[in-house]
């Protein structure tokens, strides 16, 4: 193709097609494209594309490749396939198993991730900790405040900032395996003791202290989030107790489950929706006792190396259109009414997902304290190496 156009004459609606169409097969980069249209008319052209570039971030040069920090069967993986159709950046996805690893790592440095996905209780500390950006809100336009229930997205803002934006919320609670295990469970206490029993060797716990600490303070009738010395030295006693009997100590526990090497174990919403659906006889029961509920937000780190890209997905993944397929694959409640409106009957009335208020009530937010809470922090040591 000549050139002349770009060095001497504003660029006629046959070349911008011509050179759009050089972009989408990848034959010319963005910022080449940008600086051959003009960055004002390519923006306007852009707009106009339905999915696409239609974020402010999209401006910038996203480059070919971003990291994403997240956790265990919590993605579809054709939404990052899409993203990538659209933007020609590759998603790269890293799974953790706990939000103390999570944070190790950015403490660490140089994790390359441009995006991540922390839980409502650690926000606070990343703030404090200056290991996450102040979000520029301008580049998110897809985001509706006014869509989102204040209930489970609070937490993203800190003194008034917004740092991190809801994926979805969730609880915890476990998955059972009722074609081997015939005992009821409905409690916390139940879990334990059907661990030691019926579920001998058949049973896992999450590699994650918040939820194996915490179920087990709750199954004694103390706090989620207590970190008072005489409750966690009860509750280290029982998870020593029941250590033995376990399967295994994994946050990714479907494998186990999927193939029936392990008929019961701790388990996040969104695995007990998958789970139950692929397989109708594990059902998901939350804890008459108490227990989680939670809710995991997106957030770029300060050391991110393609912030650009982190914006882009972002605001990639808060497009109505592009969160209700995330959300159906995941199996995960949305917070944002615009998405909920878009779920397919099934899911809405799936108990699962969207529990009655009533099994709710006694469930607790994680505390930041835990976060860092050294004696939890050992505690949890001392049960794996045991």
């Amino acid at each position: 193709m000549t050139k002349w156009y770009r060095e001497n004459a504003p660029i006629t609606a046959e070349n911008l097609t011509d050179e759009w169409m050089r972009l989408k097969r990848g034959s010319v980069t963005r910022r080449h494209f940008l600086g051959v249209t003009g960055l004002g008319l390519a923006a306007a052209v852009l707009a106009r594309q339905p999915g696409l570039f239609n974020s402010a971030a999209y401006a910038e040069d996203l480059g070919t490749t971003m990291s994403l920090a997240t956790w265990p069967n919590y993605h579809d993986p054709a939404t990052f396939e899409a993203f990538t159709a659209a933007t020609g950046v590759a998603v790269e996805v890293n799974v953790f198993g706990s939000n103390e690893e999570m944070l190790a790592k950015l403490q660490a440095g140089g994790t390359g991730w441009d995006l991540f996905v922390p839980t409502n209780y650690t926000i606070s500390t990343y703030v404090k900790l200056g290991l996450i950006d102040p979000l520029d809100m301008s580049k998110l336009p897809a985001f509706s405040q006014a869509s989102q229930s204040a209930r489970f997205t609070s937490e993203g803002a800190v003194d008034g900032t917004t740092y991190a934006l809801p994926k979805n919320w969730g609880t915890t609670g476990m998955a059972v395996n009722t074609s081997k295990i015939k005992t009821k469970l409905t409690s916390w206490k139940d879990f334990f003791e059907v661990a030691m029993t019926e579920a001998d060797g058949r049973a896992m716990v999450h590699d994650y202290q918040l939820t194996t600490i915490g179920s087990a303070l709750v199954s004694l009738g103390y706090s989620f989030n207590s970190i008072k010395p005489d409750e966690l030295a009860k509750a280290e006693e029982l998870l020593i107790k029941v250590k033995p009997h376990l399967y295994g100590i994994n946050s990714d526990y479907q494998p186990g489950m999927r193939a029936t090497d392990a008929w019961l174990t701790m388990c996040w919403t969104n695995d007990g929706a998958q789970l139950a659906r692929d397989m109708p006889e594990i059902a998901y029961v939350l804890g008459t006792d108490g227990g989680e509920i939670w809710t995991d937000f997106y957030a770029i780190p300060k050391s991110a190396t393609n912030k650009p890209a982190g914006y882009a997905l972002l605001d990639y993944l808060m497009t109505p259109e592009n969160a209700v397929k995330e959300h159906i694959a995941n199996g995960a409640p949305t917070t944002d009414s615009r998405v909920l409106a878009l779920l397919p009957a099934e899911i809405t009335s799936n108990k699962i997902v969207y529990p009655d208020e009533a099994s709710l009530t006694k469930l607790e937010f994680g505390a930041a304290v835990t976060l860092t809470d050294p004696a939890r922090a050992e505690l949890m040591a001392r049960f794996k190496s045991a």
